[in-house]
Protein backbone atom coordinates (compact mmCIF):
# COMPACT_ATOMS: atom_id res chain seq x y z
CA UNK A 1 0.00 0.00 0.00
CA UNK A 2 1.53 3.93 -0.78
CA UNK A 3 1.36 4.58 2.78
CA UNK A 4 3.62 8.03 3.04
CA UNK A 5 3.76 8.14 6.42
CA UNK A 6 2.67 10.06 9.59
CA UNK A 7 -0.47 12.70 8.63
CA UNK A 8 -1.87 13.99 11.85
CA UNK A 9 -1.99 13.36 15.14
CA UNK A 10 -5.59 14.17 17.09
CA UNK A 11 -6.18 14.53 20.64
CA UNK A 12 -8.95 15.61 22.77
CA UNK A 13 -8.23 18.55 25.13
CA UNK A 14 -9.65 20.99 27.75
CA UNK A 15 -9.21 24.93 27.36
CA UNK A 16 -8.93 26.30 23.57
CA UNK A 17 -6.95 29.01 24.96
CA UNK A 18 -4.50 27.35 26.77
CA UNK A 19 -4.29 24.45 24.02
CA UNK A 20 -3.50 27.29 21.45
CA UNK A 21 -0.97 29.29 24.10
CA UNK A 22 1.30 25.72 24.48
CA UNK A 23 0.71 24.75 20.80
CA UNK A 24 1.77 28.30 19.06
CA UNK A 25 3.66 29.76 22.36
CA UNK A 26 5.25 27.52 24.29
CA UNK A 27 5.99 24.76 20.94
CA UNK A 28 6.20 27.75 18.52
CA UNK A 29 3.77 25.55 15.92
CA UNK A 30 2.16 27.61 13.39
CA UNK A 31 -2.30 27.47 14.00
CA UNK A 32 -2.66 26.85 10.18
CA UNK A 33 -6.31 26.21 10.42
CA UNK A 34 -9.05 27.49 12.74
CA UNK A 35 -12.30 25.41 11.90
CA UNK A 36 -14.84 23.55 14.05
CA UNK A 37 -15.22 19.64 14.56
CA UNK A 38 -17.49 18.30 11.87
CA UNK A 39 -18.72 15.76 13.75
CA UNK A 40 -19.99 18.58 16.09
CA UNK A 41 -19.84 22.07 15.03
CA UNK A 42 -20.02 23.56 18.67
CA UNK A 43 -16.52 23.10 19.16
CA UNK A 44 -13.13 23.93 17.53
CA UNK A 45 -10.80 21.87 15.76
CA UNK A 46 -7.42 23.65 15.60
CA UNK A 47 -4.49 22.19 13.50
CA UNK A 48 -1.22 23.71 13.83
CA UNK A 49 2.21 22.37 12.00
CA UNK A 50 4.77 24.03 10.06
CA UNK A 51 4.23 26.92 7.65
CA UNK A 52 1.46 25.10 5.50
CA UNK A 53 0.73 22.46 6.98
CA UNK A 54 2.66 19.30 5.52
CA UNK A 55 1.51 15.89 6.09
CA UNK A 56 3.67 14.59 8.63
CA UNK A 57 4.28 18.04 10.24
CA UNK A 58 0.54 18.32 11.80
CA UNK A 59 -1.02 18.14 15.20
CA UNK A 60 -5.00 18.36 15.73
CA UNK A 61 -6.90 19.23 18.70
CA UNK A 62 -10.77 19.17 20.03
CA UNK A 63 -11.10 21.58 23.30
CA UNK A 64 -13.90 20.21 24.92
CA UNK A 65 -13.78 22.13 28.25
CA UNK A 66 -17.09 22.53 29.65
CA UNK A 67 -18.71 20.61 26.90
CA UNK A 68 -19.39 17.68 29.73
CA UNK A 69 -16.46 15.04 28.40
CA UNK A 70 -14.70 13.66 31.52
CA UNK A 71 -11.29 13.37 32.08
CA UNK A 72 -9.86 10.49 30.11
CA UNK A 73 -7.59 7.64 31.01
CA UNK A 74 -4.57 6.62 29.03
CA UNK A 75 -3.67 2.72 28.59
CA UNK A 76 -4.99 0.06 26.11
CA UNK A 77 -6.10 0.62 23.21
CA UNK A 78 -4.66 4.65 22.64
CA UNK A 79 -1.71 6.32 21.66
CA UNK A 80 -0.16 7.24 24.93
CA UNK A 81 3.13 9.53 23.53
CA UNK A 82 2.98 12.20 20.46
CA UNK A 83 6.00 12.33 20.15
CA UNK A 84 7.73 15.36 17.67
CA UNK A 85 11.51 15.95 16.17
CA UNK A 86 13.64 18.79 17.59
CA UNK A 87 16.92 19.39 15.75
CA UNK A 88 20.13 17.40 17.73
CA UNK A 89 21.92 19.53 20.72
CA UNK A 90 18.40 21.94 21.39
CA UNK A 91 17.46 19.85 24.68
CA UNK A 92 18.92 22.35 26.40
CA UNK A 93 17.07 25.15 24.69
CA UNK A 94 13.96 22.79 25.32
CA UNK A 95 14.41 22.54 29.01
CA UNK A 96 15.21 25.93 29.81
CA UNK A 97 11.91 27.28 28.11
CA UNK A 98 9.36 24.81 29.11
CA UNK A 99 10.85 24.87 32.33
CA UNK A 100 10.28 28.80 32.60
CA UNK A 101 7.01 28.20 31.26
CA UNK A 102 6.73 26.31 34.71
CA UNK A 103 5.99 23.16 33.23
CA UNK A 104 7.84 19.67 34.30
CA UNK A 105 9.82 17.86 31.85
CA UNK A 106 10.72 14.79 32.62
CA UNK A 107 14.46 13.27 31.21
CA UNK A 108 13.62 10.03 29.45
CA UNK A 109 16.92 7.94 28.78
CA UNK A 110 18.02 7.52 25.46
CA UNK A 111 16.15 5.51 23.10
CA UNK A 112 17.07 3.73 19.79
CA UNK A 113 19.92 6.38 19.88
CA UNK A 114 17.84 9.37 20.74
CA UNK A 115 17.76 11.78 23.28
CA UNK A 116 14.29 13.55 24.17
CA UNK A 117 12.43 15.56 26.97
CA UNK A 118 8.91 14.69 28.09
CA UNK A 119 6.35 17.19 28.92
CA UNK A 120 2.54 17.11 29.98
CA UNK A 121 0.78 19.84 27.84
CA UNK A 122 -1.92 21.91 29.85
CA UNK A 123 -4.63 18.89 29.20
CA UNK A 124 -2.16 16.55 30.47
CA UNK A 125 -1.50 14.33 27.19
CA UNK A 126 2.10 13.13 26.85
CA UNK A 127 4.30 15.84 24.48
CA UNK A 128 7.95 14.26 23.79
CA UNK A 129 10.38 15.80 22.13
CA UNK A 130 12.86 14.04 20.56
CA UNK A 131 16.35 15.19 19.06
CA UNK A 132 17.43 13.90 16.28
CA UNK A 133 20.33 14.45 13.38
CA UNK A 134 18.34 13.56 10.16
CA UNK A 135 15.37 15.76 10.06
CA UNK A 136 15.56 18.56 7.52
CA UNK A 137 12.13 19.73 7.27
CA UNK A 138 12.04 23.06 7.95
CA UNK A 139 10.23 24.56 10.87
CA UNK A 140 7.76 27.29 11.98
CA UNK A 141 9.54 29.70 13.91
CA UNK A 142 8.75 32.69 16.42
CA UNK A 143 8.05 33.42 19.69
CA UNK A 144 11.40 32.97 20.56
CA UNK A 145 12.62 29.82 18.98
CA UNK A 146 15.68 29.98 16.60
CA UNK A 147 16.07 27.51 13.59
CA UNK A 148 18.43 25.68 15.23
CA UNK A 149 15.68 24.70 17.63
CA UNK A 150 12.64 24.68 16.24
CA UNK A 151 10.00 21.71 15.94
CA UNK A 152 9.87 20.26 12.75
CA UNK A 153 7.17 18.13 13.19
CA UNK A 154 5.62 14.99 13.94
CA UNK A 155 8.37 11.97 15.18
CA UNK A 156 6.69 9.28 15.80
CA UNK A 157 3.47 7.87 18.08
CA UNK A 158 3.79 5.30 20.33
CA UNK A 159 0.80 2.57 20.54
CA UNK A 160 -0.61 1.15 23.27
CA UNK A 161 -2.08 -2.04 21.99
CA UNK A 162 -4.53 -4.55 23.61
CA UNK A 163 -2.79 -6.99 20.62
CA UNK A 164 0.34 -5.70 20.11
CA UNK A 165 1.16 -8.89 18.03
CA UNK A 166 -2.24 -8.38 15.93
CA UNK A 167 -1.14 -4.49 15.52
CA UNK A 168 2.46 -5.32 14.35
CA UNK A 169 1.24 -8.01 11.56
CA UNK A 170 -1.50 -5.35 10.32
CA UNK A 171 1.10 -2.86 9.96
CA UNK A 172 3.86 -5.10 8.54
CA UNK A 173 1.21 -6.99 6.17
CA UNK A 174 -1.28 -4.93 4.37
CA UNK A 175 0.09 -1.07 5.57
CA UNK A 176 3.78 -2.06 4.47
CA UNK A 177 5.71 -0.71 7.67
CA UNK A 178 8.94 -2.62 8.09
CA UNK A 179 10.64 -3.37 11.85
CA UNK A 180 13.19 -0.40 12.14
CA UNK A 181 13.90 -1.64 15.58
CA UNK A 182 13.44 -2.95 18.98
CA UNK A 183 13.99 -3.19 22.65
CA UNK A 184 12.28 -4.92 25.70
CA UNK A 185 8.80 -4.37 25.62
CA UNK A 186 8.74 -1.47 22.60
CA UNK A 187 9.02 -2.20 18.69
CA UNK A 188 9.87 0.91 16.18
CA UNK A 189 8.20 0.46 12.72
CA UNK A 190 9.16 2.70 9.79
CA UNK A 191 7.19 3.10 6.95
CA UNK A 192 9.37 3.40 3.25
CA UNK A 193 12.76 4.88 5.46
CA UNK A 194 13.57 5.19 9.35
CA UNK A 195 13.36 8.93 8.84
CA UNK A 196 10.99 10.89 11.66
CA UNK A 197 7.63 11.36 10.90
CA UNK A 198 7.80 7.73 9.28
CA UNK A 199 7.52 5.58 12.83
CA UNK A 200 5.25 4.12 15.02
CA UNK A 201 6.27 2.36 18.29
CA UNK A 202 4.13 -0.13 19.64
CA UNK A 203 4.75 -1.18 23.57
CA UNK A 204 3.93 -4.66 24.76
CA UNK A 205 2.68 -3.64 28.09
CA UNK A 206 0.60 -6.49 29.91
CA UNK A 207 -1.09 -5.40 32.83
CA UNK A 208 -1.89 -1.73 31.89
CA UNK A 209 -5.62 -0.75 32.21
CA UNK A 210 -7.74 -0.30 29.68
CA UNK A 211 -7.88 3.33 27.97
CA UNK A 212 -10.93 5.62 27.98
CA UNK A 213 -11.58 8.34 25.84
CA UNK A 214 -11.73 11.96 27.18
CA UNK A 215 -9.69 15.10 27.84
CA UNK A 216 -6.39 14.69 27.75
CA UNK A 217 -6.14 11.66 25.42
CA UNK A 218 -5.12 11.38 21.86
CA UNK A 219 -8.13 10.53 19.90
CA UNK A 220 -6.26 8.85 16.55
CA UNK A 221 -3.64 9.01 14.45
CA UNK A 222 -3.95 9.21 10.77
CA UNK A 223 -1.68 8.08 7.93
CA UNK A 224 -1.10 9.74 4.51
CA UNK A 225 -1.84 8.55 1.18
CA UNK A 226 -0.97 10.26 -1.83
CA UNK A 227 -4.38 10.23 -3.42
CA UNK A 228 -8.20 8.97 -3.32
CA UNK A 229 -7.39 6.21 -5.51
CA UNK A 230 -4.82 4.77 -3.21
CA UNK A 231 -7.47 5.61 0.04
CA UNK A 232 -9.99 3.71 -1.86
CA UNK A 233 -7.51 0.65 -2.75
CA UNK A 234 -6.70 0.40 0.70
CA UNK A 235 -10.06 0.86 2.14
CA UNK A 236 -11.34 -2.38 0.25
CA UNK A 237 -7.81 -4.31 1.31
CA UNK A 238 -9.56 -3.43 5.09
CA UNK A 239 -13.15 -4.64 4.63
CA UNK A 240 -11.37 -8.26 2.76
CA UNK A 241 -9.85 -8.75 5.72
CA UNK A 242 -12.98 -8.08 8.43
CA UNK A 243 -12.32 -5.03 9.48
CA UNK A 244 -14.81 -2.20 9.89
CA UNK A 245 -14.20 0.66 7.72
CA UNK A 246 -15.97 4.21 7.46
CA UNK A 247 -17.09 5.83 3.79
CA UNK A 248 -14.99 8.11 2.51
CA UNK A 249 -15.45 12.10 4.53
CA UNK A 250 -14.68 15.02 3.13
CA UNK A 251 -12.50 16.79 5.99
CA UNK A 252 -12.32 20.04 3.42
CA UNK A 253 -8.53 19.54 3.56
CA UNK A 254 -8.27 15.92 3.19
CA UNK A 255 -10.41 12.43 2.64
CA UNK A 256 -10.73 10.32 5.10
CA UNK A 257 -11.22 7.07 5.98
CA UNK A 258 -11.06 5.66 9.68
CA UNK A 259 -10.92 1.79 11.65
CA UNK A 260 -10.10 0.73 14.70
CA UNK A 261 -7.18 -1.84 14.15
CA UNK A 262 -6.95 -4.97 16.29
CA UNK A 263 -5.50 -3.82 19.13
CA UNK A 264 -8.04 -1.05 19.60
CA UNK A 265 -6.95 2.21 18.29
CA UNK A 266 -8.85 4.72 16.20
CA UNK A 267 -6.54 4.91 12.72
CA UNK A 268 -7.14 7.20 10.00
CA UNK A 269 -5.96 6.98 6.47
CA UNK A 270 -5.93 10.87 4.83
CA UNK A 271 -5.16 12.65 1.41
CA UNK A 272 -2.36 14.95 1.37
CA UNK A 273 -4.69 17.09 -0.64
CA UNK A 274 -6.33 19.26 -1.20
CA UNK A 275 -4.61 20.83 1.75
CA UNK A 276 -4.94 23.96 4.20
CA UNK A 277 -4.38 26.81 1.32
CA UNK A 278 -7.75 25.44 -0.35
CA UNK A 279 -9.85 28.44 1.25
CA UNK A 280 -6.80 30.72 2.72
CA UNK A 281 -3.67 32.35 1.36
CA UNK A 282 -0.74 31.11 2.72
CA UNK A 283 -0.07 33.78 4.93
CA UNK A 284 -3.40 34.30 6.43
CA UNK A 285 -3.58 30.25 7.43
CA UNK A 286 -5.31 30.35 10.81
CA UNK A 287 -6.13 33.66 10.83
CA UNK A 288 -9.92 33.45 10.67
CA UNK A 289 -12.60 31.13 11.57
CA UNK A 290 -12.93 28.43 8.29
CA UNK A 291 -16.82 26.38 8.17
CA UNK A 292 -17.34 23.62 5.66
CA UNK A 293 -19.68 24.77 3.33
CA UNK A 294 -22.58 23.22 4.40
CA UNK A 295 -21.97 25.21 7.20
CA UNK A 296 -21.74 28.64 6.57
CA UNK A 297 -25.66 28.90 7.02
CA UNK A 298 -25.00 28.08 10.28
CA UNK A 299 -22.16 30.31 10.40
CA UNK A 300 -23.92 33.15 13.18
CA UNK A 301 -25.17 30.39 15.66
CA UNK A 302 -21.84 28.26 15.61
CA UNK A 303 -19.42 31.66 16.68
CA UNK A 304 -22.17 32.11 19.10
CA UNK A 305 -21.70 29.06 21.36
CA UNK A 306 -17.75 28.72 20.07
CA UNK A 307 -15.79 30.36 23.59
CA UNK A 308 -13.65 33.47 22.86
CA UNK A 309 -9.72 33.13 21.71
CA UNK A 310 -7.18 35.10 21.25
CA UNK A 311 -3.59 35.15 19.80
CA UNK A 312 -0.64 34.30 21.88
CA UNK A 313 -1.13 35.39 25.57
CA UNK A 314 1.77 38.17 27.25
CA UNK A 315 3.91 35.44 29.29
CA UNK A 316 4.00 33.51 25.78
CA UNK A 317 4.41 36.09 23.45
CA UNK A 318 7.32 37.08 25.81
CA UNK A 319 9.24 33.87 24.13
Amino acid sequence: MSILGLHHVTATVAGAQEDLDFATGALGLRLVKKTVNFDNHGVYHFYYGNENGTPGTVWTTFPYNDRGVPVGEKGLGQITVTSFSVPAGSLDFWRSRLANRGMPVEELPPRFGEESLLVADPSGLAIELVATKSDRRVPWTGNGIPLTAGVRGLHSVTLQSRAPGLTRRLMMGLLGFRLVDETKGRVRMGIGSDDAGKLVDIMDSPGTPPARNGLGTVHHVAFAVPDEDEQLRLREELVRQGLAVTEVLDRSYFRSIYFREPGGILFEVATTKPGFTIDEDLDSLGSSLKLPPWEEQNREEIEAVLPRVSGLSAPEQAG
